[in-house]
């Protein structure tokens, strides 16, 4: 095998659960000469909830039912980066019914402080709509250290070219924009989210609503959504919003409703780990399972590996390249990590929940 990559495939098949609480859900996995092995996964509790800052001496790892020792296998948490992007893609509505009132401020101030607080863990472009055919593009995903919350200044600038809404459009767009970002990523594993806010419903007609829903149903994406004030009904909006939704009164709470999507989406990103070993096996095929502890809960995930020609000289913390070959194979929809079925409701207050 070389220096080259083996990729785990059928025989790797994520275990989930054992009872104890934890939820481990295998993304990816790789091993390599000299003796390096590393597992890309997810950590969710029995109510699908994220499982954040485990450290690695929170995680055992077994060979064959043996423990392998910490100490000799040096086994360490690799920072995902080098594995895995994460994009959110903020649609913001900006048509007459927004910019014509009072409440522009504060909706560029709430998406400010939302950009602020998810920018440390993904990439983040913002996006407006109106009545137009085309979204409009306010800060796109960058590789530089510019942030999308500095950009985001040009939305209170933003003057609306079509005083109607095109809601179902926009999302659509959105969506497409949101692939193509996560197409031109270099990582292999790629994961996208969707943040929709509006006032109002679909008024210029320009998609159908069937084709949104279409859309959102086909995408491999989370999907959330904002919405404000009593125009847009419910069940609309829970549509969109299948990863999750919430609904103020008035703008007073949108800084509140924001915060809580945010924390929601760090929440989700923060699930992944990305844990890497030296074996001490030097040749066959081995089981490897890795188990997760937090808070008196356990979970376990198993794959297998082939140690052939495998000897000393390991650098646990490698980052090791999974497979480039496409995200298809790995994506969130197929490997349940994408909330479906009924959208949950998020509560909303005027401030940030403690």
């Amino acid at each position: 095998m070389g220096s080259r990559w083996a990729f785990v495939g059928a025989v790797g098949l994520s275990l989930i659960g054992c009872g104890g609480g934890l939820k481990l859900t295998k993304v990816d996995a790789a091993y390599r000469k000299p003796s390096n092995v590393a597992v890309f996964f997810a950590v969710q509790n029995s109510d699908d909830e994220p499982v954040a800052d485990l450290l690695a001496t929170d995680f055992k790892i077994y060979e064959d039912g043996k423990v392998v020792s910490i100490d000799e296998s040096r086994q360490t948490i690799v920072n995902p980066e080098v594995a895995a992007v994460h994009q959110t893609l903020l649609l913001v509505d900006m048509s007459a019914s927004v910019t014509e009132s009072d409440q522009v401020a504060t909706i560029v101030q709430a998406a400010q402080e939302f950009a602020t607080q998810i920018e440390s863990y993904q990439k983040v472009a913002v996006y407006a709509f109106d009545g137009s055919k085309e979204i409009h593009e306010i800060t796109p995903f960058s590789d530089s250290e510019e942030r999308a919350s500095a950009g985001l200044s040009k939305l209170a600038e933003f003057h609306t070219k079509d005083p109607s809404t095109n809601l179902h459009g926009a999302i659509v767009q959105g969506l497409e924009k949101l692939d193509d970002a996560l197409d031109r990523a270099t990582v292999p594993l790629r994961f996208g989210t969707l943040v929709v806010f509006t006032d109002g419903t679909d008024r210029a007609s320009r998609v159908p609503l069937q084709e949104m829903i279409d859309a959102i149903d086909a995408s491999e994406n989370e999907v959330y959504a904002i919405g404000v004030g009593n125009e847009i009904d419910d069940a609309t909006l829970a549509r969109i919003g299948r990863s999750g939704y919430i609904r103020v009164g008035d703008s007073a709470a949108l800084k509140g409703a924001f915060a809580q999507i945010g924390d929601r989406i760090v929440g989700y990103t923060r699930r992944y780990y990305l844990l890497s070993y030296c074996s001490p096996a030097r040749a066959g095929k081995h089981s490897v399972t890795v188990e997760a502890h937090a808070d008196d809960t356990t979970g376990q995930l198993s794959y297998e590996f082939d140690a052939k020609g495998f000897e000393p000289g390991c650098d646990a913390s490698a980052p090791p390249p999974f497979d480039t070959s496409g995200r298809t194979a790995r994506s969130r929809k197929k490997l349940g990590l994408t909330p479906q079925g009924e959208p949950v409701e998020i509560e909303a207050t005027s401030e940030k929940k403690k």
